[in-house]
């Protein structure tokens, strides 16, 4: 299979502020896009700075391009391969986890919310009796 030299897409721009990247654990066997195996533990891989900004860039392409383009010009521009399936898994599962992360968000404001109003209303009951009306208190008797 030939690939074409020619890419439509646009050349990515540099930017003023760069994303700070972090080390993290490794827990598959694989060595993911953008990062490589840390010389004094294998457990921990290291960011490279260069791939995860172009495939912060490639990101945008997505909207525009197939993710075979795409793949194929993030290969040519970081000198390392990446498929466009594997592209594509990265992604889905970076997309999937945001939505995770602004449901949980999400649920933890409303969880705050519901505390305070749960607080506030036994505040106000602690040491009350709400009163019943004779005939409801009859009726429980019988």
């Amino acid at each position: 299979m030939k690939i074409n030299r020619q890419w439509k897409l646009p050349p990515p721009e540099e930017s003023e502020d760069s994303l700070e990247w972090y080390p993290v654990v490794r827990v598959g066997r694989i060595v993911p896009f953008g990062y490589e195996q840390d010389a004094n533990d294998k457990d921990v891989i290291l960011p490279i700075q260069k791939e995860l900004e172009l495939l912060e860039r490639a990101k945008r392409f997505i909207k525009q391009y197939s993710y075979r383009d795409v793949a194929n010009w993030l290969s040519e521009k970081s000198g390392r391969y990446i498929s466009h399936v594997g592209l594509m898994k990265r992604v889905k599962l970076e997309r999937k986890r945001k939505a995770e992360a602004s449901t949980q968000r999400y649920y933890a404001e409303r969880y705050k919310e519901a505390a305070a109003k749960a607080e506030t209303l036994e505040r106000n009951r602690i040491g009350a009796r709400a009163s019943t009306s004779s005939s409801e208190s009859e009726a429980r008797v019988d």
